[in-house]
Order: structure tokens, then C-alpha cells, then sequence
């Protein structure tokens, strides 16, 4: 349960350093019905789900896009993350005065995330994303406008949980905005605007890298306390736990599936197959190293993923497009196109962490949310879809992936709900459920 109680919402904001004004609306505010819209002047109560480095860059990025945005809550499974984060924030140089966190609105524990989504307008969600479906079903249901960090699932039943929660924030006019940050970069947007556009012509083949270093090291066993419980020891390592990741490819590599998605118009692939393997003595933990995955769409075209994490080898992150008419080559640091004309994008590059929020805030003060739902699910799902090919070995159609059973996450109520630490998947063994 969280260590604050939900219900004391009125108290008075001005001991925190806000103007008197600011502190005046957000107590009005704390008793009213969520905004689908809200004038230039008024102030949007910021909740943040997920204390870590992402949740905490999310929750800068928010206010730094909107002057009248102020973070009234914060939850995250362990106080001591969620402290940490809220001291960086009230460093922050233009945002110190907006982070109004008071004790009353600090929760932690396991369902944190309701007590938070009940304080604010506009919640930032990036727990790991195993907890995701869950977090955004409450977060629609409740009228909010979200900022969702990518993936929205790790599991077949996941992913249609949350693809629900879209269809119900797009009847409700709520923002979804996605952290698939690639799609606010200037650069991409004007590299693929011209893919689409056919200026290589038609898309026949396409490339895309994620090899890089370990993200997450799982911490040996000696190192674990006595008296943890299996749940929280993978909850604190939560990146090396299929359940909690999705794996390497669904956590992280999905930027790379979101670019072979957005080649194809977001489009989803007919079907996929996919090799790979654990290379690396594992200290515990049951994710992949290294998956490599072959996509086709209806119409032939095909996509590949090289997908790996271990020290020592070649790093890249880019994308290759073989066109009828031409290629396009992109990399984390510019894009071009070769055909009939010649391109290279040589405008402006403003961060995209921070464009994604200030088009958001834009969009809901304009009373026209943005919602990225559908591009997301599609992206989430092409991911999880190519790890159940390479855990299997087996070719998984987009309906197989779509209507998977196997539900990785278990149902936790506590810090001591048993939970199954799953062997590493084997490809020919491991079934597809």
C-alpha cells in the first residue's frame, strides 16, 4: 500500500516557495474533474509514476515545456529512488519553483501509481514496463492525460489491455503521448516524411541496428539482502526479468522496431522469424543478449533488427532503406537520401525529449490532444512479437503474437506475493503459448 493517504488533497502549498496565485489554483484545482482542456493561464498538475533517471528527465522535460505546469505528486515502488528524484528536480534551474511535492504527495509502494493519478491533470508514466498496461487502464479511466514511456507492454495480454485503454482515451479526447522520442526528432521526421513521400520509391528492404553495451548488469546473488523477497529483488533489477523488460529488444530496441515501423506507415508486419541466445554467464536474470529478428509485410517487403547487448563488440544504432528508385541511410547523428535527389537534413535540431512535451502541453491547451496510441501499440507489439519468435524459434504471424496467452506478468498485490522466476527461454524447446 502507499505510505501516504490519498485523501489529504487541500493542503496549503504556499510553505513549498510558490507564489501565492500558483498556490491558490492548485488548491482549487486538487478538488476538480480533469481538464481535457485548459486555458493559457491555468495551472496543469503534474503527477510523476516511476522515479528513475527516465521518470525524473520526464518530469524536468514537463515543466520546462509548459510555464504553468507544476509536479504536485510523485510515487515510485521504493521512497528512496522517489526522494532522490524529487531533490534533482528542486535543483533544476527554471522548474525549482514548480516542484510543489509535499509529504502528503509523496507515495510509495506497489500501488502508488492510483494515489498520484488521483492528484493531477497530466500524469508521466515510467515504472518498468510490465506495470504499464495496468497503469494506463487507471490512468484513462480516470481522465487523465498521460505521458507513457515506452513499451506499453510486455505480453500479448498486456498489450490488449492497453490497446483498450487507447481506444478509450481517443472517445475521452485525453493526450497519449508516447515515449518513442525518435518521432518528435527533427531530423527523422524530415528523413521519413521523404520515404513516405516515395522519394526512394517503393520501401523494398530495410535495416535497422541496436547493438550496444549491457544497459542494465544484474548484481550478483551475494549482494542480495536477507529477508528480500523474490518480488522486490526483481522489481530492484527489474531490467534483466522478462516479465518486468519485455527483454533487451522490447525495453530498448523498440526504437529501432518503431523506425522499421514508421518506414512502413505504421503498418504492422505479416509475420516475423527470429534467432537468438544468452552469451553471457548470467549472475541470475532471463533475458536475451542478443536477438536478431526477419519481418515481412503482406506486400514482401522485409525488415530486420540486429539486436544486441554485450561489451566488446562492434556498437551501432542506424537505419538502411533500400528503395525502387533510391536508399536512405540514418544514423543517431544525421540522415540522407540518395536517388533521383540528393538529401541531407541540415535544419534545426532541437532535443526531442523536450519537443515531445511541449507539443503535448500545446496540444492540450489547445483542446486538441494529442493520442499516439495506435502507432505505439503497433510498435510494442512488433517488439514483443519478435521476441517471441527468437525465445521460440517458431515463425509468429501477427495474429499468433496479437492473441498470445501466455501472460508474462503475475497478478502482486504485496511485497510478498510469490512470484515464478521463469528459466531462460530455449529456441525449440520453449513453447509459443
Amino acid at each position: 500500500m502507499a505510505d501516504q493517504n490519498a485523501n489529504n488533497t487541500r493542503r496549503d502549498f504556499l510553505k513549498t516557495g510558490a507564489t501565492a496565485s500558483a498556490a491558490a489554483a492548485l488548491l482549487s484545482n486538487f478538488a476538480a474533474n480533469s481538464k481535457v482542456y485548459a486555458a493559457g493561464d491555468e495551472i496543469l498538475r503534474v503527477g510523476l509514476v516511476g522515479c528513475g533517471g527516465r521518470g525524473t528527465g520526464a518530469a524536468n522535460q514537463a515543466l520546462k515545456a509548459d510555464p504553468q505546469a507544476v509536479l504536485v505528486a510523485m510515487g515510485d515502488a521504493f521512497p528512496e529512488k522517489m526522494d532522490r528524484s524529487l531533490e534533482s528536480l528542486k535543483n533544476q534551474k527554471g522548474i525549482a519553483d514548480r516542484v510543489l511535492v509535499d509529504d502528503d504527495h509523496k507515495f510509495s509502494g506497489l500501488d502508488a501509481y492510483r494515489y498520484v493519478i488521483d492528484s493531477c491533470d497530466v500524469v508521466l508514466l515510467a515504472t518498468p514496463p510490465g506495470f504499464r498496461p495496468e497503469h494506463l487502464e487507471y490512468a484513462v479511466e480516470k481522465g487523465k492525460h498521460i505521458f507513457t514511456e515506452k513499451p506499453m507492454a510486455t505480453d500479448g495480454p498486456g498489450v490488449r489491455r492497453a490497446m483498450a485503454a487507447v481506444k478509450v482515451a481517443e472517445e475521452k479526447g485525453t493526450a497519449m503521448v508516447a515515449g518513442f522520442c525518435w518521432r518528435y526528432d527533427s531530423t527523422k521526421r524530415a528523413f521519413f516524411e521523404k520515404v513516405l513521400n516515395g522519394d526512394i520509391g517503393d520501401v523494398r528492404c530495410i535495416y535497422g541496428t541496436y547493438l550496444t553495451n549491457p544497459v542494465k548488469s544484474m548484481p550478483d546473488a551475494s549482494t542480495r539482502p536477507e529477508g528480500m523477497s523474490d518480488l522486490e529483488w526483481m522489481v530492484r533489477n527489474w531490467y534483466n526479468f522478462t516479465w518486468l523488460s519485455g527483454d533487451g529488444l522490447v525495453e530498448q530496441a523498440c526504437h529501432t522496431v518503431d523506425w522499421l515501423a514508421w518506414a512502413k506507415d505504421d503498418a504492422p508486419p505479416a509475420s516475423c522469424t527470429a534467432i537468438g541466445g544468452r552469451q553471457i554467464l548470467a549472475k541470475g536474470g532471463n533475458i536475451f543478449d542478443h536477438i536478431e529478428v526477419n519481418y515481412v509485410w503482406e506486400d514482401q517487403t522485409r525488415a530486420f533488427l540486429a539486436q544486441r547487448q554485450i561489451s566488446g563488440c562492434h556498437n551501432e544504432n542506424n537505419l538502411y532503406i533500400l528503395g525502387s528508385k533510391g536508399e536512405g541511410n540514418m544514423t543517431r547523428r544525421g540522415a540522407t537520401i540518395s536517388g533521383s535527389e540528393d538529401w541531407k537534413y541540415k535544419g534545426p535540431t532541437p532535443n526531442m525529449y523536450d519537443v515531445e512535451h511541449v507539443e503535448m502541453f500545446k496540444s492540450i491547451r489547445a483542446g486538441k490532444p494529442i493520442n499516439n496510441g495506435k502507432r505505439m501499440m503497433t510498435s510494442t507489439m512488433m517488439a514483443i512479437m519478435g521476441r517471441m519468435a527468437g525465445y521460440t524459434g517458431k515463425e509468429v504471424t501477427w495474429e499468433m503474437a496479437l492473441n498470445s496467452e501466455e501472460q508474462l506478468v503475475p497478478e502482486v498485490s504485496n511485497w510478498d506475493t510469490s512470484v515464478e522466476i521463469r528459466k531462460t527461454s530455449m529456441p525449440g524447446l520453449t513453447p509459443f503459448k
